[in-house]
């Protein structure tokens, strides 16, 4: 079997996942084809994932492709495609997406998945998906496209839309949701056991259902203590917090996250937010440096030291190859197509939802309604994601400024001259790394 990583210069990320798949008896055989555009990140990863396979046993092949002239060979044959790729990198793209919108007074956390940040990286990625798809199509036509790359429900979206390549999203919040909120709370005694229901849209995926092993309903409690934990100032799940105070429900990923995907608490006009709510703008320049420069030292220590022990770890990756290859059933957080699971959102739109999987495939299952609240704010990205979209296939200028103009973050802050000027701006900024639009 052949499991192809495609931005395995994504040297952390890669030794996880490949990591994972060389713990499992039924994938350490696979040949693992390692591809990037950059030939010395791709050489470190090789490294450290050979040094690995010999400590797990010396099972598999790894395989190494570099450039755009050796994606075929890379995807030839696979039964599986991971994507974790990130066009543009940090320099210059994510400096760009931040940088620009700082001199018309938008601020952002992360930036990677809604907001304008969130519309450019999604503009220049699809394209190489787009790619991707064509050539998988030709070499790979039958191979599961395992997507991790951000922004999730717009570039998995887009996949399941325009593609015959057959796509899920994942992401790593679904798995960690509860538990978090159950730790942060104080309520440790209820994480052996419980039982959740998931379901929303990447990022704002909703926990609609927490229950104890004995089946008892435990939101009451949960919000019985949600005031003490808003009033303590050094808390840093507070938007979070408030999600459920105001909306009745706790979502997937993080604070810093869902700080930007709202019109409520980054607000130029209410500076005093940011402190009271904690919320880290320019975080992830700020990840995206320490991780850079961490990553240095740790690759120098592991060529002086070796290889440190891999525990698998919870990614859904390798569980899903493991899953179809051995025919045994198992449950994921998977983001597909709206194909009547969520009633009332848009059937063009990329749900996270609780999926099967066996060997027969992935099988999302309908969830139904989500309360009206919770559907009204995923509609407010749902409406960025799906005009992105648009944006990518039709070449218009014009879909572009509308994902801004409806962006809720970047509406609460700019008026729509100032939402075209800063489009017109990052477009300029990016250069080469986005398509023409007309």
């Amino acid at each position: 079997m052949k499991i192809c990583f495609m931005g395995a210069g994504s040297t952390v990320f890669a030794r996880n996942v490949i990591g994972d798949c060389m713990c499992v008896e039924s994938l350490r055989d696979s040949v693992f084809a390692l591809y990037d555009i950059d030939a010395e990140r791709l050489e470190e990863s090789r490294t450290i994932l050979e040094a690995m396979r010999k400590e797990k046993g010396g099972y598999g092949k790894i395989e190494c492709y570099v450039g755009v002239e050796q994606r075929k060979d890379a995807l030839r044959g696979a039964s599986f495609v991971i994507n974790a790729i990130q066009v543009g990198l940090y320099d210059p793209c994510t400096i760009i997406d931040f940088e620009v919108p700082k001199k018309f007074g938008l601020r952002q956390t992360i930036g990677d998945t809604l907001g304008i940040g969130g519309i450019m990286r999604g503009l220049r990625t699809i394209p190489v998906m787009a790619d991707f798809a064509r050539d998988m199509a030709e070499v790979c036509p039958d191979a599961w496209l395992l997507n991790y790359t951000n922004p999730m429900a717009i570039l998995s979206g887009y996949m399941q839309r325009y593609t015959p390549i057959k796509t899920v999203g994942l992401c790593h919040s679904v798995q960690v949701c509860s538990r978090g909120l159950l730790t942060a709370l104080g309520m440790e005694d209820k994480l052996e056991g419980r039982r959740e229901l998931i379901a929303g849209i990447n990022h704002m995926a909703w926990l609609l259902e927490l229950k104890d092993k004995e089946g008892n309903d435990l939101y009451p409690e949960i919000k019985s203590r949600v005031e003490a934990y808003l009033a303590d100032p050094g808390a840093k799940d507070k938007v979070r917090m408030e999600y459920i105070k105001h909306f009745g429900y706790y979502c997937t990923e993080s604070s810093e996250h869902n700080a930007e995907y709202n019109p409520f608490y980054i607000k130029s006009k209410y500076p005093q937010l940011i402190e009271k709510y904690n919320i880290p703008l320019d975080e992830y320049p700020r990840r995206c440096v320490n991780q850079i420069a961490g990553w240095k030292k740790e690759y120098a220590d592991i060529l002086e030291k070796g290889v440190r022990e891999h525990t698998r770890s919870h990614e859904y990756a390798s569980r899903i190859m493991e899953s179809m290859v051995e025919g045994k059933a198992m449950q994921i957080g998977g983001n597909v197509l709206n194909t009547g699971l969520i009633s009332n959102l848009p059937a063009d739109a990329c749900v996270e939802v609780p999926c099967l999987v066996n060997g027969y495939g992935i099988h999302p299952c309908a969830v139904g309604k989500l309360p009206v609240q919770c559907a009204a704010m995923n509609m407010t990205n749902i409406n960025v994601q799906l005009l992105t979209i648009e944006a990518a296939v039709t070449g218009k200028k014009e879909h572009i400024y509308q994902a801004a103009m409806l962006d809720p973050h970047t509406a609460a802050e700019l008026d729509i001259d100032s939402i075209k000027a800063m489009v017109d701006a990052l477009i300029e900024a990016h250069g080469d790394y986005l398509p023409k639009y007309k």
